[in-house]
């Protein structure tokens, strides 16, 4: 049971599923502004135009009221939502880095050229560019700790 719980955990907090159920609460949200663009913009002034009815002040203030309600109701979702994913990017992250910070980094692949400061392969002896001949390079030994100070080798 405990697998199953941490392959879950695996699984929603993956990006792509963050991001999908990020946009499905979005979509809802935003569907509550569009159901009030028409039922309370649209709605009235097609029913002055077409002389179904006829409103007072107070009906329009009602009107202004709710669709601003809507569009507060959205941004306080949206912030919320940012809010959340921003905790949780930041989590994963701290994650990440207790995972990368006990590997160790990869050895040079590629150094540069002393003569003419092309990049070129660690192992080479000649460069390819040049055709200088390169110093070897000597690989670093660790040093010898001794009981008053620390000699190279």
């Amino acid at each position: 049971m405990k697998k199953f719980f941490q392959e879950f955990k695996t699984f929603a907090l993956r990006g792509n599923v963050l991001d999908m159920s990020i946009g499905v609460i979005i979509g809802s949200a935003f569907s509550g502004i569009v159901t009030s663009v028409t039922d309370n913009v649209v709605t009235p002034i097609l029913n002055v135009l077409t002389g179904g009815a006829t409103y007072s002040w107070a009906d329009i203030a009602g009107f202004a009221s709710s669709f601003l309600s809507s569009v507060v109701n959205f941004i306080i979702m949206a912030f919320i939502l940012f809010c959340i994913l921003k905790a949780v990017n930041k989590i994963t992250e701290i994650g990440h880095k207790k995972i990368h910070a006990d590997a160790k980094p990869a050895p040079p692949k590629t150094k540069t050229c002393p003569f003419c400061q092309s990049e070129i392969s660690f192992k080479a002896t000649r460069c390819p560019h040049c055709t200088s001949q390169l110093p070897v390079e000597e690989p670093e030994q660790p040093a010898k700790e001794t009981a008053n100070h620390v000699e190279a080798s």
